[in-house]
């Protein structure tokens, strides 16, 4: 199965403008809410998709289709990523929901890995841990900006060892790599966190603007998540 390791390493660059708290839990509540609502259309399409046989047949009978889907999220996240001031509001959402559904779509793989009930499990404690460490990441006085460039060196790190183990095939690596996601991506929840804090009083009071930056910042968000989710599955889940 060919993993969802793409991260975000910038959010949108906008002036220094003091905003006021309301303003800013209005952003991060924003932000948290388009992250959950991709969580749930992830779900749920993984869901659909692992009990029809029939794409299930189509999943794991077509490798080639399946790198292409791969391929159309990677491309979907460089745009809202790197073209994110050329497209408007709706359409930076409708990119973030489709990349949403194709990882479900790619996910339902798990459950042929995977039992159910450890998928569900390890969810549970992931989204657990997610919510610790992003209150934390809100609410600590200390700059996480050193930590945040450690994990995405890291991040950068992970990439590498896991092509390179893709020749390899060598189980050490494999949980080293793994158990070195688990930190990584809780380094970059809680630093990132920090970040759309301090950017939501970046932002002016720019409608399209500000929702946009959601759309990105739930991206960022959802990505640690989901790395999170399956570097924790590794571990704890109980396969088939």
């Amino acid at each position: 199965m060919t993993m969802n390791t793409y991260e975000t390493n910038e959010l949108i660059g906008t002036p220094t403008v003091v905003a006021d708290p309301a303003i800013e839990r209005a952003f991060i509540t924003r932000v948290y809410g388009w992250m959950a609502i991709a969580l749930a259309i992830t779900g749920l399409v993984a869901t659909a998709t692992a009990t029809d046989p029939a794409l299930m047949a189509w999943i794991l009978g077509t490798p080639l289709g399946l790198f292409g889907i791969v391929s159309i999220q990677l491309i979907i996240v460089v745009v809202l990523t790197a073209a994110i001031g050329r497209l408007n509001a709706g359409v930076a959402t409708g990119l973030f929901i489709a990349y949403a559904a194709l990882t479900g779509f790619t996910f339902s793989t798990l459950f042929y890995i995977y039992t159910a009930e450890s998928i569900g499990v390890v969810f549970f404690i992931t989204a657990g841990t997610f919510a610790l460490v992003s209150l934390y990441g809100f609410t600590t006085k200390t700059d996480l900006t050193r930590v945040g460039n450690l994990a995405f060196m890291g991040l950068i790190g992970i990439l590498l060892a896991s092509l390179i183990n893709l020749f390899l095939r060598n189980e050490g690596i494999y949980w080293i790599i793994t158990y070195a996601g688990v930190l990584v991506f809780v380094g970059l929840i809680a630093s990132k966190t920090q970040q759309l804090k301090r950017m939501a009083h970046g932002l002016s009071d720019d409608g399209e603007l500000r929702s946009k930056a959601s759309v990105v910042g739930a991206l960022s968000l959802y990505l640690s998540f989901i790395n999170l989710f399956l570097s924790l599955l590794r571990i704890f889940g109980r396969r088939r």
